[in-house]
């Protein structure tokens, strides 16, 4: 009988041990688009997001004498997965808040979990309006550019007088609101849509959805541009039906450094981007291409910014809440400022979007570099764009 009193004992001071270890982390679940046609993106982000947490922390990956355990779930960019994944997290996993995903689809579909939870979910890196609009929940932050900036920015790039449009997006709500969005940004510009193509996100072959787009534009009179809203693919080889034969120019948003290469076919064409690393100037880029540079032997892309970004923010948040209570949390990011690699984003009350700066850029083709390099034109300030608030 002693004996299996004192067995039970240390049963439970072991059990107790394991417990309280437990509870001194802190638990974050990524819930990102790891395979599928949105890989190399989520790839990025991942790589970012730890680079953020180490960055916050003085290299410690501990905050408020915790440490930070990142729990991977691979969502497969399907919604259903993805949403079934963020539950596991909050449900099984026990994780404090998720990041993630991806694709906008997914994102999407993992929206009412983090209500359902009561656990906070920071989008990064998916861009639809909807997230941060009318399928918004309190839960819900993001450090990601949204399709409004992204559409405010390249209205400020191409949206000039007597300029005819003709949109060629993926056909889900990354295109879709990001059309809207673009449309919208574009009223008073003197610049107007005429035509608007949509294709499945998986097309390969363009030339049917381009003998559509030069249809719209060829017979107009003034400029004639079709601007491209896509995410994975190459939808640029549209340049190889030669547009230029009607007059017509092919634009877009910037992209990942791979999918730059492809802008090669399209010397001094304009756009506004999300982030190009030579572009800010501050000390936290300063540091990730550094030492993106030395562990990865490359400088750091489009998603990897966000990542470090989403990372910073969690950490100050955490710090700021000085607690991982979900109330505690909301409380400090809604209009916390912080420092990132593109410079100060700051978390809007109203819809817990992150102001941002974006870049207006210009192609520029060098033959020693392997990607076309979108040149710095000028910075567009938050304070720029007139992002509207779309929660319901």
């Amino acid at each position: 009988m002693k004996l299996t009193r004192l067995t039970l004992a240390l049963t439970l001071v072991a059990a107790g041990g394991v417990a309280f270890g437990q509870a001194k982390e802190i638990r974050i679940a990524h819930v990102y688009d790891k395979t599928g046609p949105l890989e190399a993106y989520a790839k990025q982000t991942h790589a970012g997001l730890l680079m953020g947490l180490e960055y916050a922390t003085g290299g410690k990956m501990e905050v408020l004498g915790r440490k930070i355990v990142v729990i991977e779930k691979d969502s497969q960019t399907k919604p259903d997965v993805g949403k079934s994944q963020l539950a596991t997290a909050f449900g099984d996993d026990k994780v404090d808040l998720a990041v993630g995903p991806t694709s906008s689809g997914v994102a999407l579909a993992m929206l009412p979990v983090a209500e359902e939870y009561k656990k906070i979910l920071l989008v990064e890196p998916a861009v639809a309006d909807a997230i941060t609009g009318e399928r918004w929940n309190r839960y819900i932050f993001r450090t990601g550019r949204s399709s409004s900036q992204d559409a405010i920015s390249n209205a400020v790039a191409i949206g000039k007088p007597n300029t005819f449009i003709a949109t060629l997006a993926q056909d889900y709500a990354f295109g879709r609101d990001g059309v809207r969005a673009f449309r919208d940004a574009l009223a008073g510009t003197g610049a107007q849509i005429v035509h608007e193509e949509y294709a499945p996100q998986q097309t390969t072959d363009f030339t049917a959805p381009a003998e559509r787009l030069f249809n719209a534009l060829k017979d107009r009179k003034g400029r004639k541009v079709i601007f491209i809203i896509w995410a994975g693919g190459n939808p640029f080889k549209i340049a190889d039906l030669n547009p230029g034969r009607f007059g017509i120019e092919v634009a877009s948003g910037g992209n990942i450094l791979p999918a730059l290469a492809a802008y090669k076919a399209l010397p001094g064409m304009e756009g506004a981007t999300y982030y190009y690393y030579e572009h800010p100037k501050n000390k936290v880029n300063n540091w990730l291409v550094a030492e993106h540079q030395k562990r990865f032997k490359s400088p750091p892309d489009f998603f990897t910014a966000g990542g470090m970004s989403a990372g910073i923010a969690l950490v100050e948040g955490l710090k700021k809440a000085n607690s991982t209570d979900t109330e505690k949390l909301i409380a400090a990011l809604e209009g916390l400022s912080f420092d990132s690699p593109k410079g100060r984003m700051s978390f809007r009350k109203e819809d817990h979007q992150a102001m941002q700066s974006m870049y207006h850029f210009k192609i520029k083709v060098d033959p020693k570099v392997a990607w076309a390099i979108p040149e710095l034109v000028r910075e567009i300030k938050p304070e720029e764009m007139k992002v509207p608030i779309r929660v319901k």
